[in-house]
């Protein structure tokens, strides 16, 4: 049997950006998706923190090193500059190996520096 466990989490994220007219999607700097192993175009579930909003889109990389994280499209509807995000991704994984696995994960500070990188949640 297969299950759903946490593959990515990246916590306290700090939305910087809102683009309405732009395509759906959620832009995150690309080092964050590096450091958790999430892919261009992979599905996301977002936690808004600051709001209690939840809703599922795509992540797409913004460049390296700006710390961006943008609402796009309807999603910039579901926050504000400021606002605190946490970006998950999902894995299925055969049960029997579900016991020895850990997701990647990091929570991010002020202005998303980066603060760690957790090998569990």
């Amino acid at each position: 049997m297969q299950i759903h466990l946490l593959k990515s989490k990246i916590h306290r994220a700090e939305v910087t950006d809102l683009s309405l007219h732009y395509e759906g999607s959620l832009a995150i700097d690309r080092r964050f998706m590096d450091a958790v192993g999430l892919r261009a175009h992979e599905r996301i579930l977002v936690g808004n923190l600051t709001n209690g909003e939840r809703f599922e889109t795509y992540a797409i990389a913004a460049p390296a090193g700006s710390a961006t994280i943008s609402l796009n499209g309807a999603t910039a509807r579901l926050g504000q500059k400021g606002d605190l995000l946490t970006i998950m991704s999902f894995a299925e994984v055969d049960e029997k190996e579900a016991d020895k696995w850990t997701p990647r994960v990091i929570t991010l500070s002020r202005g998303n520096q980066q603060s760690n990188l957790s090998e569990t949640h």
